[in-house]
């Protein structure tokens, strides 16, 4: 509880014990008043204070206002027929007081309950200065410098880590509980806790750029993007409030005046106006303003606990109506890493195929040559390689222990004048030959995500109506995974402008209330990440400039996500229009039931509080996402 919080409460306890003991002691007159005035102002010194700033400032209409002017009144009833009846008005101000209370401690406790999922700026970076570590201002530290991160503390920056191995706790990022394992020559991103050995990291980039601070300033700053829905209720709320100050001060004074000269019976102004008064304390529209920005700042938050982060309410709203999911293919739907997936018709021992493969392709930095390194697994000696000579758009030769060996594709094949086999499976087919004779061949693909095909499934339960993969790769490849995937449609052998192509054309043949979101983590993908509906980067490994062109990004780079951030936006939609529709209509209800005198001032303001206790408990139902 802040500070601000402990004094109202306080105001609120002496206002209603000093309205208790009023309530039993035996005075009245003049000194009735002046008793009962004195709670008055304790509860409401604040609220008359702001609606007389609102008059003076041109801003009448607002609910200080509404209750300033009906508690007044209510005091000036009282005064009027001599009833001494004064118990209402402070009554009225105290219970709006306890529910503007309570609405403060629920904002201030979502909003504590989001800094805490997100608690991963760091204080300080370690920088070892003789034999020393010296904390120092993650800012100050740059490009390229060595930082400890010791068990226990915050990866402060972005880097590689130089020396050492650890497990890291990567779940105020991306949701994701269990642990990773880090060694050397990994790449780390800020925000994650160390949590077993000692690393030293080479920083690779700025503390501003880095991941933990481009997180934290998405997060800040998706409040400032409003959603339709914030829009509507901003734009309700200033025609409404003037609306409803009109309709009671039509109440207050075309009855009694229709009384008075139509009917020729007393005019009853007094039974008028207190309705009226009533009238502006039910009509605050406190539930509205405050409960449908809450849903939306606790879904966006409910949705960075779970490593998705949106970076405003109208990216939530939209990603709600998400009808087409587009997808690139490598690095989204695949991990992008090329890897050793067969070994077909060897003459020779398979290990000894790929030792040779490997060998010869040492002097290549090209993804192929570098998975079958990796499969390998042993360091390259390259005293064993000689006469390497690379040709270009066919493969490689070279002598490996003296022997004759060529590695490439079936044009090397046939320059070779080598007969070979050909292969069915998808993927990069390397064919070995060694002293002139075909010795088999290698298939090399791009290995799916684990999660990709049920990501694909939850995505048409989600109510994806259609997916579609555009892909640079050859159809061959394409179409092997979308069916492995249960993808409805696929483009391939696309250009990156070919990309953008396609996706105008999804948009201009889609329904108009559909929405089209495409799914993407390269530069390449950056123009279609801003020209569909909703962009959604993968973030973990994705580039920065696909990240700044999205409009949600995945921490985790888990396809599942996207099914979970669209469950997460309808949840937190339906919250929003449950309490568009619980307020207005029990709002309505009541000014009805005021309005014909069979709900007093009472009746109203429980009737303005609890509307907006609930609305705003129903509010932040859309932090809990757990279980979508």
């Amino acid at each position: 509880m802040t500070k601000k919080q402990k004094i109202m409460l306080g105001r609120i306890l002496t206002a209603a014990v000093l309205l208790i003991v009023l309530h039993f002691l035996p005075v009245t007159g003049i000194l009735r008043f002046i008793l009962y005035m004195v709670p008055y102002l304790v509860i409401g010194y604040d609220i008359l204070r702001k609606a007389w700033k609102g008059i003076k400032n041109r801003q009448v209409f607002d609910e200080s206002f509404l209750m300033a002017i009906a508690t007044v009144g209510a005091i000036g009833l009282a005064l009027y027929d001599r009833s001494g009846d004064y118990t209402e008005a402070v009554a009225v101000m105290l219970f709006y007081q306890i529910g503007e209370w309570f609405q403060s401690y629920a904002v201030g406790k979502s909003r504590r309950n989001i800094s805490d999922l997100m608690d991963i700026r760091p204080d300080y970076a370690n920088i070892e200065r003789d034999g020393k570590l010296v904390k120092t201002d993650p800012d100050e530290v740059e490009i390229g410098s060595i930082i400890v991160v010791q068990p226990g503390e915050k990866i402060p920056i972005d880097g590689i880590i130089a020396e050492g191995e650890s497990t890291l706790n990567t779940s105020a990022l991306t949701g994701e509980s269990l642990p990773r394992d880090a060694h050397t020559g990994d790449a780390v991103i800020s925000g994650c806790i160390n949590m077993t050995g000692v690393l030293k990291i080479r920083t690779t980039k700025e503390f501003g750029e880095s991941t933990v601070s481009k997180i934290l300033d998405l997060v800040e700053n998706a409040s400032s993007r409003k959603s339709k829905s914030e829009d509507f209720i901003s734009k309700f709320a200033r025609i409404y409030t003037p609306a409803v100050c009109g309709a009671a001060l039509l109440l207050a004074v075309l009855p009694p005046l229709a009384n008075l000269f139509v009917l020729g019976q007393a005019a009853g102004w007094e039974t008028w106006i207190y309705r009226a008064l009533s009238f502006l304390v039910v009509s605050c529209p406190c539930a509205l303003v405050v409960s449908i920005p809450l849903s939306f700042f606790a879904g966006i938050g409910g949705a960075s606990k779970e490593g998705v982060l949106v970076k405003g309410s109208n990216y939530l709203e939209t990603l709600s109506q998400t009808k087409i999911v587009v997808f690139d293919k490598t690095g989204t739907l695949t991990q992008g890493v090329f890897e050793v997936n067969g070994i077909h018709h060897s003459e020779i021992d398979h290990k000894k195929l790929v030792e040779y493969a490997a060998l010869a392709e040492s002097a290549s930095s090209h993804p192929i040559s570098k998975s079958l390194q990796r499969a390998y697994g042993k360091e390259i000696d390259r005293s064993r390689v000689t006469d390497i000579r690379e040709i270009s758009g066919n493969g490689v030769m070279a002598k490996v222990d003296g022997i004759e060996v060529a590695a490439g594709n079936d044009k090397l094949m046939d320059r070779l004048d080598i007969p070979y086999i050909e292969c069915h499976s998808v993927g990069t087919i390397i064919h070995i030959a060694i002293d002139g004779r075909y010795a088999g061949h290698i298939v090399i693909s791009d290995i799916v995500k684990p999660h990709s095909r049920e990501a694909i499934r939850k995505l048409k339960q989600a109510g994806v109506v259609r997916t579609v993969m555009l892909t640079g790769d050859s159809r061959k490849v394409a179409d092997q995974v979308a069916k492995e995937l249960g993808i409805d449609e696929v483009y391939s052998e696309l250009l990156p402008a070919d990309k953008v192509e396609k996706v105008e054309m999804l948009l201009k043949n889609k329904a108009e209330k559909e929405k089209l979101a495409f799914v993407g983590d390269g530069i390449n993908d950056a123009p279609v990440l801003g020209r569909a509906d909703i962009g959604i980067a993968m973030g973990a490994m994705g580039s920065d400039a696909a990240i700044e062109a999205a409009d949600v990004v995945l921490m985790d780079d888990d396809p599942l996500k996207i099914a979970k951030a669209i469950k997460i936006s309808r949840k937190c939609l339906r919250i929003v229009y449950q309490n568009i529709v619980f307020a207005i209509g029990i709002k309505l209800l009541c000014l009805s039931l005021v309005a014909l005198g069979l709900a007093g001032m009472w009746l109203a303001v429980f009737g303005d509080v609890g509307v907006m206790i609930l609305a705003v408990l129903n509010a932040i139902r859309a932090l809990f996402v757990k279980n979508l």
